[in-house]
Parts: C-alpha cells; structure tokens; sequence
C-alpha cells in the first residue's frame, strides 16, 4: 500500500492493492478540485444552456444567447461573467457587440460525450 498518505497509512483495508488503485485513478487533489468547479458550473441549467449553444453554435453576442435560452439579458451577461472568470468561455469585441465563444476544450469534450450524446 505504497500510495496511502501517511495520515491514513494506520487505516484498515479490505483490498489494499486496489486501494492504491483508486488513490492513482483520483490523482492529484487540485485536478479533482478543479474538475469539481467546472461541474459546478455545469450543474445550473442557465449556465450549462449558454454553454451548449456557444458549443454547437460558435461565437454569439449577450442578446442572441438571451434568446436561444430564454434568459434575460443581465442573467445572460452574469452568467457569462462567472464562464469568463472560470476560463471556460471568452469574449471577442466586435466593434459595440462583444461575442462569446466556448474555449475550455475538456469543457467541449464533456459537452459533446455527455450531454449532447443523448441525441445520437
């Protein structure tokens, strides 16, 4: 049980080998935190909509994504704020009209296998 954190190494196990298994296949604490916010964010059905579009879609402007949704436009723009900040998503300036388009390529994996595979 060469994996097992010092401060767990005095815990009883019924597999030990497949222990270690499992503490490989977890990884690095900071991935899971980070793979743990982006499923946040995925979790809220506004914000996993404004992702879907950018993803089949390409680029579209706060107005454009109120309507595909069906959000109004602050909560548009708020949500984009949050996607922004979590580097999921990034805005091109077009003259006045700032387009938003989804950057985050593991973001665009999970979105294409997972939740738009129910359409195949």
């Amino acid at each position: 049980m060469h994996l097992v954190p010092a401060d767990r190494a005095d815990r009883r196990t019924i597999d030990g080998h497949r222990v270690c298994e499992a503490i490989a296949a977890i990884g690095d604490t900071e991935h899971v935190r980070s793979w743990a916010e982006r499923f946040a964010l995925l979790a809220d059905p506004g914000r996993l909509s404004l992702l879907l579009a950018l993803h089949e879609t390409g680029p579209l402007a706060v107005t454009d994504l109120a309507v595909a949704t069906g959000m109004r436009d602050p909560a548009v723009s708020q949500a984009l704020r949050l996607l922004r900040a979590a580097g999921l998503v990034s805005g091109e300036r077009d003259g006045r009209i700032i387009r938003y388009r989804l950057v985050d390529p593991a973001v665009a994996e999970v979105l294409a296998h997972g939740v738009l595979g129910h359409r195949d």
